[in-house]
């Protein structure tokens, strides 16, 4: 899989790593070198010194550059000072690998191990000619273990946003379908009466605005969501109150509408006052039934349509029936977003969905969800 993880060092930092590799350096200074004069031995180890550590303020812009400035000059103080090791030579490798794809900085470790223990043995320590490239490979392992680490991490947030997106246009959807398809309906009913009845266009005109004040709360609601999600609180107006998410008690309000638009629907319930419906299997029953009316509405031609909750065995069973004989059901039953965001929504929670004729006449969409949401 590729690796799209991007790792990078704040500018900020620049100045406290120099600070911080300087400090830790400075020990060194204090140590004889081998096999030079100190009075050339000495300025040399300092210029090592010095190098190593303000390499480190182009790490975050030229990893690979400093990287191999790095290593060069710890396999020479290695040299020079084994006592010493190779000053900060891992340090800066492993955070090569976490900065860079293993791909990439792979070739680093080995060729750090490589020049370190090549510096061992040519100093003849044979003990540290095998140790110090272990020591590249575990400190290469570490910077790469901590990038696939970050990477996960990124990769779950990532997964975190597109599913909240996806819920957002899911429930952007239903609400709008429904609240659309029930102003068009009271808009047409409006105008077909206009000229003969004008207290029933009234009527009409009435709840068509009820519904666009309703469409307006809901989307109040979402845009207030999407803030909070983005930390925009100071920017949400005081007017826009986070509104209740809809649940089973607002089924007769929402009967109400789709009559008002011309379907007559009677609500049933069943086990309810015994049962402790989890507030998301609530919201996705509701949205259920809300978009099952919407497409009797807009494409059975019923005349009646009956919504049954259930609870029982613990599990709450949403139908909706209509008396319709309309033709245009195989554009909603296959692959369009009304059926298939139900689907969805239903095995979100572990639930089942079922969408087709029923055998008695008309149209039956029936959804079982558990009465505990997923963990």
């Amino acid at each position: 899989m590729r690796d799209r993880f991007e790792a990078s060092l704040p500018t900020r930092w620049k100045a406290p790593l120099v600070a911080g590799a300087l400090a830790a350096l400075s020990p060194v200074l204090l140590l004889a070198p081998r096999g030079v004069p100190a009075e050339a031995g000495r300025p040399l180890v300092t210029a090592l010194v010095v190098v190593q550590a303000a390499a480190l303020w182009w790490l975050g812009s030229r990893p690979a550059v400093v990287t191999a400035v790095a290593v060069v000059c710890g396999a020479a103080l290695q040299w020079l000072v084994p006592a010493a090791g190779t000053g900060i030579a891992l340090v800066v490798l492993s955070t090569f690998a976490w900065l860079r794809p293993a791909r990439t900085s792979l070739w680093a470790a080995v060729g750090t191990a490589a020049v370190l223990g090549a510096a061992a043995g040519a100093g003849g320590r044979g003990v540290a000619a095998i140790l110090w490239p272990v020591a590249a490979v575990l400190a290469w392992s570490w910077g790469a273990l901590g990038r696939a680490w970050a990477a996960r991490r990124q990769a779950e947030a990532r997964r975190a946003v597109l599913e909240e997106r996806a819920r957002i246009a899911r429930e952007l959807h239903d609400v709008l379908a429904h609240t659309v398809s029930v102003m068009v309906v009271q808009a047409a009913a409006a105008d077909d009466v206009f000229d003969t009845s004008p207290e029933k266009a009234r009527e009409a005109v009435r709840s068509l605005e009820a519904s666009g004040r309703e469409a307006l709360v809901e989307l109040r609601r979402f845009v207030r969501t999407v803030r909070l999600l983005d930390g925009e609180t100071a920017a949400v107006p005081d007017g826009d109150a986070l509104v209740p998410q809809p649940t089973l008690a607002d089924l007769e309000r929402l009967a109400g509408t789709v009559e008002a638009a011309g379907l007559p629907v009677r609500v049933v319930r069943e086990g309810l006052e015994d049962a402790d419906v989890p507030p998301g299997v609530a919201l996705s029953a509701y949205r259920i039934v809300q978009e099952s009316l919407t497409n009797a509405l807009r494409h059975a031609r019923a005349s009646t349509a009956v919504v049954t909750v259930r609870a029982r065995d613990g599990r709450l069973t949403v139908e909706v029936r209509d008396d319709g004989t309309g033709g245009g059901r195989s554009a909603w039953t296959g692959a369009g977003q009304g059926v298939a965001g139900m689907r969805e929504r239903a095995a979100l929670l572990g639930g089942t969905l079922e969408a087709a004729p029923d055998p008695a006449g008309g149209f039956r969409v029936r959804a079982h969800l558990p009465l505990e949401e997923p963990a």
